[in-house]
């Protein structure tokens, strides 16, 4: 068994004296495992690294076994990732969290391309936090777990949408939410596509988003935490720029 693919490195840990295992997000054939033979030399370990975008092949004698890749890049994401404490903190929670949600082997043609648009906006820390808050919202999407903010739940209409329903991730209007309004989730602007989306308001978003990753994504798969980098993101994303 053997294909060749294109990738986004998202792991890499130690395997042996010698070789690593790595996590790779492919176009083609989701994400995969296999052992790169001298993954720790010092030809091939500068290239793996998280968020680099690799050209992969990968052999096994069946499919079912972990198998080998070997790699060659295409572009490294290193030094964007080290610009700045938000590149960073973008990466390892994009990374994490393809690494965290994605079945293995199972492709997800869109998401892959939506992760590779965003990762090559690293270092552009204006308008990432936002591309960030589109990209979660497609993650939960593409897992079956997307939010409808078309028009309100309640009563249909487009105006006045402030709200989301935990229950059923719909939006509800103001006027619709009456007495359980304290009950519901906020939906600033930003997560219609809407407003000049300052960075008090992503993060307000990604609260909204994160409450359906922590309650319905991470349940579905086996009620694991969400990853800490994650988390570390929203924070940075919170404080004052």
């Amino acid at each position: 068994m053997d294909w060749r693919d294109q990738g986004i490195l998202l792991a890499v840990r130690r395997h042996g004296e010698t070789s690593a295992i790595i996590e790779v997000f492919t176009q083609e054939h989701g994400r995969h495992a296999g052992v790169v033979r001298g993954g720790t030399s010092r030809k091939i370990a500068p290239i793996l690294q998280p968020g680099a975008q690799l050209d992969v092949s990968w052999r096994a004698r069946l499919e079912d076994h972990i198998g080998s890749f070997t790699v060659e890049p295409l572009r490294s994401r290193a030094a964007a990732a080290m610009s700045g404490q938000m590149a960073l903190a973008g990466l390892n929670a994009v990374t994490a969290l393809l690494s965290f949600c994605l079945p293995e082997r199972e492709p997800h043609p869109n998401l892959y391309r939506q992760s590779e648009r965003l990762l090559d906006l690293l270092g552009q820390d204006e308008i990432w936090p936002l591309a960030y808050l589109r990209w979660e919202l497609g993650l939960l999407e593409e897992l079956g777990f997307g939010l409808d903010l078309r028009a309100c739940a309640v009563t249909g209409t487009t105006e006045d949408l402030v709200f989301v329903s935990p229950r059923t991730g719909r939006a509800v209007s103001a006027a619709a939410a009456g007495v359980w309004a304290d009950r519901l989730l906020p939906l600033p602007p930003c997560l219609r596509g809407q407003g000049p989306a300052p960075d008090t308001e992503i993060a307000e978003a990604l609260g909204t988003t994160g409450y359906f990753m922590e309650n319905r994504l991470a349940p579905s798969l086996g009620d694991r935490p969400l990853p800490e980098a994650r988390r570390r993101f929203v924070d940075l994303v919170s404080r004052p720029r």
